[in-house]
C-alpha cells in the first residue's frame, strides 16, 4: 500500500500541473516538522523542547536583522513551511482553486514564480512592518513568521484581478464570480490589521496581495515580472538534469507523453494559415502590413491560442490585441 501512495505522488510530482507540485512540496515539508516535532516532544516527556522550535526557526523569517543576515535561505523556506492543520489546510485549498484557474489563464510556466513573488512580497513587509509599527515590541523579542499565505493571496489577487468576471461554484451560494471574492479576502485582511493576534501575519499577507495587484498590472502593460525567477529556474533545471545526463552506456529514453489533469496529450501544433499570413512559432502571424496577430483557429487548441495572445501582451501591451483578440481572451476567462 505505502509503495502504490508513493508511486502516485511521484507520478502526480513528474507530470501534474504546477499548482499540484507546490502543494506536495508543502504537505512534506508538514509532515516532516510534525514527525519532527513529535519524536522530540516523546524523547522530552511529552513536552515540546527548544530544540523543536530551533529547528522551526532555521527555517521561518524574522524580524530580527541579525537573524536574516545569518539566514537568507529563509526568505525561501518559510514559505514552504507550515506548523498548524488548519493553517496548511486553508492555505492549499486557496492555492488548488485559483492556481489552476491563474494556471489555465495565464500558463502553468508563471505559477511556481508568482508564488515566490508573492512570498518575497510578504517577507518585505513583514520585516518592514515590524520596523515601522509596533506590532513586534521594543525588539528585543525576535519574532518569526512561516507560512505560505502571503504567496497564495498574490496568486489569488492576481487571478481576480486579470478575469474578475470568472465565476466559481460556492457552497450554499452558487456561482459567484472571483472579484467579489477577492474583494472580500482583502477587506478582511485590512480590517485584521486592528487585531493584535496574527498582526505581523496579516502584514505579509498585504505584501502579497500588492505583489498580486502589481503584476497583473504590469503584466496587462506588457511586462512579465515573472520572467527572471523563470529564467532562474530553467537554468537551475537544466543544470540539474546535465548532471542526470546519462551515460553513454546507458543509453537515453525516448519520446514521452506530456501530461495535463492526469491524462496523456499530445502537443501537436495544427493552426491553418489564413490568406496573407505566414504561420509562425508560438501561434502568432504577421500580415503583409507587418504588423503581428494572433490566428484564432479552431483546429488550434485552446492553450495555444491563448498562450499566443499573451505572448502578445508581453511583447506589445493589452491595447495591441485586436477586438477578434479580446473577445477570445474574455470568452477564455469565463470558462469553467
Amino acid at each position: 500500500m505505502l509503495q502504490s501512495i508513493w508511486d502516485d505522488i511521484r507520478r502526480e510530482f513528474d507530470y501534474g500541473n504546477m499548482v499540484n507540485r507546490i502543494i506536495i512540496v508543502n504537505v512534506a515539508v508538514y509532515l516532516v516538522i510534525n514527525l519532527t516535532w513529535a519524536g522530540l516532544s516523546l524523547l522530552n516527556g511529552q513536552s515540546t523542547p527548544e530544540s523543536y522550535y530551533d529547528v522551526v526557526h532555521f527555517f521561518a523569517i524574522s524580524n530580527s536583522g541579525w537573524h536574516m543576515l545569518t539566514h537568507p535561505w529563509t526568505v525561501l523556506t518559510h514559505m514552504f513551511l507550515h506548523e498548524g492543520f488548519w493553517h496548511i489546510l486553508f492555505n492549499m485549498l486557496w492555492l488548488f482553486w485559483f492556481g489552476r484557474i491563474f494556471g489555465d489563464l495565464l500558463g502553468d510556466r508563471r505559477v511556481l514564480p508568482l508564488y515566490i513573488l508573492g512570498g518575497l512580497a510578504g517577507a518585505v513587509f513583514f520585516f518592514l512592518g515590524a520596523s515601522l509599527t509596533g506590532f513586534a515590541g521594543d525588539g528585543t523579542i525576535n519574532h518569526y513568521a512561516l507560512g505560505a499565505s502571503a504567496a497564495v493571496m498574490c496568486i489569488v489577487v492576481a487571478t481576480g484581478v486579470f478575469a474578475p468576471d470568472y465565476s466559481i461554484r460556492l457552497l450554499f451560494l452558487g456561482n459567484v464570480r472571483i472579484k467579489y471574492i477577492v474583494a472580500f479576502v482583502v477587506l478582511m485582511n485590512v480590517i485584521s490589521l486592528g487585531n493584535s493576534v496574527n498582526t505581523g501575519g496579516t502584514v505579509g499577507h498585504l505584501g502579497g496581495i500588492a505583489m498580486g495587484f502589481l503584476f497583473t498590472w504590469y503584466l496587462k502593460r506588457g511586462t512579465d515580472l515573472t520572467t527572471p525567477i523563470q529564467s532562474t529556474l530553467i537554468g537551475v533545471q537544466n543544470l540539474y538534469h546535465s548532471m542526470l545526463s546519462p551515460s553513454k552506456d546507458h543509453p537515453k529514453r525516448g519520446p514521452h507523453a506530456a501530461f495535463r489533469g492526469g491524462r496523456s496529450v499530445k502537443e501537436t501544433a495544427t493552426t491553418k494559415e489564413r490568406p496573407g499570413f505566414v504561420r509562425r512559432a508560438g501561434g502568432a502571424a504577421k500580415s503583409s502590413s507587418g504588423r503581428k496577430s494572433v490566428i484564432l483557429d479552431s483546429e488550434a487548441s485552446h492553450q495555444e491560442q491563448l498562450d499566443a495572445i499573451l505572448d502578445k501582451i508581453k511583447e506589445r501591451g493589452y491595447n495591441s490585441l485586436s477586438k477578434e483578440e479580446k473577445e477570445f481572451l474574455f470568452q477564455a476567462s469565463n470558462r469553467g
